[in-house]
């Protein structure tokens, strides 16, 4: 897969939700500055922030704008590893707040000989196994959601929220990219991803998916007020009681949309071959 550069584009969405949300919180140094921690209140819940932000002077050209890449990928699965060792003799775990603008996973030659599979798939499976541990995770998606960048950093929460606006998009490569892959044009791709939802980037097409628990309304994604502020802390507040009071530490909500009628069914009939 080629890299979409007029896709990865350097914004600071995700940070300027982290500031807003993490008032007041301590910030937790996690070595490198492309990775945002923090940890606090909220509610009657203790929480931990992560956010992954551009880094113009990254280490890793390939991560300088916000792309989830080697050095993020292993931090991501330190810190939160730290938090399960912390927590493993707690009842009342800390939750996890994901907050998620990501454009791309790092592409780049020394990305791949250096294994960055390895170190998104190990923050992945910090998540995964927070998550399994009893820790609720939550994501908020509140810019790009895309690639790889999305499955190490968010997507396996218990409940994904995301704010209701055009700069809130999610899909496994850009549109350029996947036009080049598909042998077809943007325009051609656009038409098609009119009637077929997991092909188009816009977040109401991807909460059709059943993937979403709540798209929320702000009146400016990039300027929110604090009503904005507020709301938002309010639904995470409440989305984080709501999975410890069910108890449930899977994700099988995720296939109740009519959209995934196909994905059920190929399940059961897993589930039947393999009996």
């Amino acid at each position: 897969m080629n890299m979409d550069v007029n896709a990865v584009k350097n914004s600071t969405r995700g940070k300027h939700w982290f500031n807003l949300l993490t008032q007041g919180f301590n910030l937790i140094a996690s070595g490198i500055d492309s990775l945002l921690i923090a940890e606090g209140q909220l509610g009657e819940n203790k929480i931990s922030v992560f956010c992954v932000v551009p880094d113009s002077h990254n280490h890793f050209p390939r991560a300088r704008q916000g792309e989830v890449g080697l050095l993020e990928g292993w931090s991501l699965a330190q810190a939160i590893d730290q938090i399960i060792e912390s927590d493993q003799n707690l009842t009342h775990k800390r939750g996890i707040l994901c907050i998620v603008d990501v454009p791309s996973q790092a592409y780049g030659r020394r990305e791949e000989l250096l294994g960055i599979h390895q170190a998104l798939a190990a923050a992945a499976d910090s998540y995964v196994r927070a998550r399994l541990a009893g820790h609720p995770v939550v994501s908020l998606l509140v810019g790009k959601s895309m690639s790889g960048a999305f499955l190490a950093h968010g997507y396996q929460a218990n409940r994904i929220l995301a704010l209701k606006d055009q700069g809130v998009m999610v899909h496994a490569m850009g549109k350029e990219s996947a036009a080049r892959v598909t042998l077809r044009t943007v325009d051609e791709l656009e038409n098609l991803a009119a009637n077929i939802p997991p092909m188009a980037y816009d977040i109401e097409s991807y909460n059709s998916l059943g993937l979403l628990s709540g798209l929320l309304n702000v009146s400016h994604a990039d300027h929110p007020t604090t009503s904005d502020i507020d709301y938002i802390q309010q639904t995470l507040s409440q989305t984080f009681q709501e999975i410890r009071n069910q108890g449930t530490s899977d994700l099988k909500h995720r296939l109740s949309a009519k959209n995934r009628e196909a994905s059920v069914h190929v399940r059961e009939l897993l589930r039947e071959q393999w009996s």
